[in-house]
């Protein structure tokens, strides 16, 4: 089948390419030159495990290829999808969708044949009416039928979350639409992969339902860390106990500073605002939002605090920027607040994140950039882990303790345990667990 992707983002691009990988010819369209010019010479412009190995081996093959010419794109296309930015709107939280619109109109504009159109981009309840009303009023003579099919992929994890995926929902109403995105996600066929097919509103909640409760799940455990900490009890020992539950599961139970990335912060602000709008206000998602902004201030006072509450000529290592690992998204991390409230407080900052640090130089100033861990480390007075990389699982814990002037760690994602930390000489803080 034939494929056009409109939008070379995260989405896009790792649908794209995915979508190549079972087969299929895709087309991948964006307006931004310099992006289309990047990724014809191979250059991928994020960070996505396994993807620029993906694109290379598909492109050669092909079935994966890059406009910025739509209407070229959309030739002999059977689908169309819309992967563009849905980001949150300044004032109101709500999705901003003057790309997807403005897309919907190109689309309109560019089609000569039946074909599919199908927002994967994250989208409120009502988008996919409006975009079939944008396309039959610009085009009252095109032949289409309108879909949504959200897409559900981690980053850091994106290309195993598309091949073999929890389930495929789509939001489609006639037979032909429905055939036509069985045979689109066919190779998932072997696994038995649930497709679940829904009417078109259905398929847009669904995606911002199940971002909402995964982001409660965060916030629900750091709150109990924080109850954890004032009891001398182990949240790492009571999310075990509550995710053992077949009911509840244990994904998502990790304390922490708070979510962010791309996904969590804009659609559960975007849900926020939609309950608002039609007079169903959703109060847990609303406290959810409140809470987890609070939560990335509330953990640069918990690293001022094991300093003894003044940083003033002091420095510290800084390790992990990222929201996540395995990505080098800073949207809406953890250590954009952290960071610079420490450095409001005085401190001198030496950071390293393995992936991200391009990105971050755009966000944060004033930081003393660093080529490695232990060169961060170097001359410290403590270290702070916000990411949880790999690499920072097994340092050299002799020989930070050399590099520190104090061996003091401040962990923001339990990845070491106290008992090692203490008899490895530490003093040792970290979140919803006693300190040592």
């Amino acid at each position: 089948m034939r494929v056009a992707m409109i939008g070379t983002g995260y989405v896009g691009l790792v649908s794209g390419a995915c979508f190549s990988e079972f087969g299929h010819t895709v087309v991948c369209v964006d307006k931004n030159p310099e992006r289309i010019e990047a990724l014809e010479r191979g250059e991928i412009p994020i960070f996505e495990p396994g993807l620029e190995d993906m694109v290379t081996r598909n492109v050669k093959a092909g079935r994966l290829s890059f406009t910025q010419d739509i209407r070229a794109g959309m030739t002999d296309a059977d689908a169309v999808f819309i992967a563009v930015g849905t980001p949150s709107r300044r004032g109101d939280g709500e999705a901003d969708l003057s790309y997807v619109y403005a897309a919907a109109r190109e689309i309109a504009e560019s089609m000569s044949r039946r074909t599919l159109v199908v927002t994967k981009s994250t989208v409120p309840v009502g988008t996919g009416r409006e975009v079939e009303r944008i396309i039959r009023a610009t085009r009252p003579d095109a032949q289409f039928e309108m879909a949504s099919n959200p897409e559900f992929l981690r980053e850091g994890a994106a290309i195993e979350d598309f091949m073999r995926p929890d389930r495929v929902v789509c939001g489609a109403e006639s037979d032909w639409a429905r055939d036509l995105l069985r045979r689109l996600y066919r190779p998932l066929y072997i696994n038995e992969t649930p497709i679940l097919f829904t009417q078109l509103e259905t398929a847009e909640l669904i995606k911002y339902a199940a971002n909402a409760f995964l982001a409660t799940k965060i916030t629900f455990i750091n709150e109990i860390a924080d109850l954890c900490e004032k009891t001398g009890v182990n949240v790492q020992d009571v999310a075990k106990g509550i995710g053992l539950d077949g009911r509840i599961g244990g994904k998502f139970l990790h304390a922490g500073p708070g979510y962010g990335g791309s996904c969590f912060p804009k659609d559960t602000q975007a849900l926020v605002a939609t309950g608002r709008k039609h007079d169903a206000p959703l109060r847990i998602v609303e406290t959810v939002v409140d809470i987890n902004e609070k939560r990335k201030q509330r953990m640069a006072e918990k690293v001022i605090a094991a300093m003894g509450g003044k940083l003033a000529g002091k420095t510290i290592a800084v390790l992990g920027l990222t929201f996540k690992p395995e990505t080098d998204d800073m949207r809406d991390s953890p250590s954009l607040v952290i960071v610079p409230a420490l450095q409001a407080a005085g401190a001198t900052l030496r950071v390293y994140d393995p992936e991200g640090m391009g990105e971050a130089k755009k966000l944060l100033s004033g930081l003393t950039w660093c080529d490695g861990p232990y060169q961060a480390v170097e001359g410290a007075d403590a270290v702070v882990i916000i990411t949880e990389w790999n690499q920072f699982r097994a340092l050299d814990l002799d020989r930070l303790k050399l590099l520190l002037k104090q061996p003091l760690m401040i962990d923001l994602r339990n990845i070491y345990k106290p008992q090692e930390m203490s008899q490895a000489g530490f003093t040792y803080h970290s979140v919803g667990r006693p300190s040592v």
